[in-house]
C-alpha cells in the first residue's frame, strides 16, 4: 500500500498571523505550510529542523505553532540534520521503523480475514 503524500495545508495559529493576516510574516508562514503540505514525512522533519535551527532559541515551539507539527517531530528533524549517517535514498524511516506485521506480532495465527474471504457468499433473494 502506497502512502499518500497529500496533506491538508495547515493554517498558522501564531499571534502575528492572527493580528495581520495579510502581512509579510503571514505570507511567509503560508508559503512554509504550502511546502510542508507537498513534502513527504522525512522532508517535513528535515525542513522543520532546519528552520528551527535558523530561528534559534524557541525555534521548535515557534515552528510547531506555524506548521502544526509536534515538537518531538521537529526535534527529530534537528537530530537527523546533525547526524553524520544519512538514510539510504528512497527511505523515509530507518529500517525496522513502523508498525510490525500482524504475523510477526502473533506467530502461528493466521489473519482472520483470510478465512472469511474464502467463505461462499449467501444467495441474496429479492423481495417478491
Amino acid at each position: 500500500m502506497v502512502a499518500s503524500n497529500v496533506r491538508p495545508i495547515h493554517s498558522c495559529e501564531c499571534s502575528v498571523c492572527q493580528q495581520r493576516p495579510r502581512g509579510a510574516a503571514a505570507r511567509e508562514h503560508r508559503a512554509i505550510n504550502r511546502l510542508f503540505a507537498a513534502a513527504d514525512e522525512r522532508m517535513r522533519r528535515l525542513f522543520a529542523g532546519l528552520l528551527a535551527s535558523k530561528i534559534g532559541r524557541g525555534g521548535i515551539q515557534e515552528l510547531a505553532r506555524i506548521t502544526g507539527l509536534h515538537r518531538n517531530t521537529i526535534a527529530q528533524g534537528l537530530r537527523e540534520l546533525r547526524q553524520k549517517r544519512r538514510l539510504p535514498a528512497g527511505r523515509v524511516r530507518r529500517a525496522g521503523a513502523g508498525r510490525k506485521h500482524l504475523e510477526d506480532k502473533r506467530p502461528g495465527r493466521s489473519r482472520p480475514c483470510r478465512s472469511f474471504c474464502k467463505m461462499p457468499r449467501p444467495a441474496i433473494q429479492s423481495p417478491a
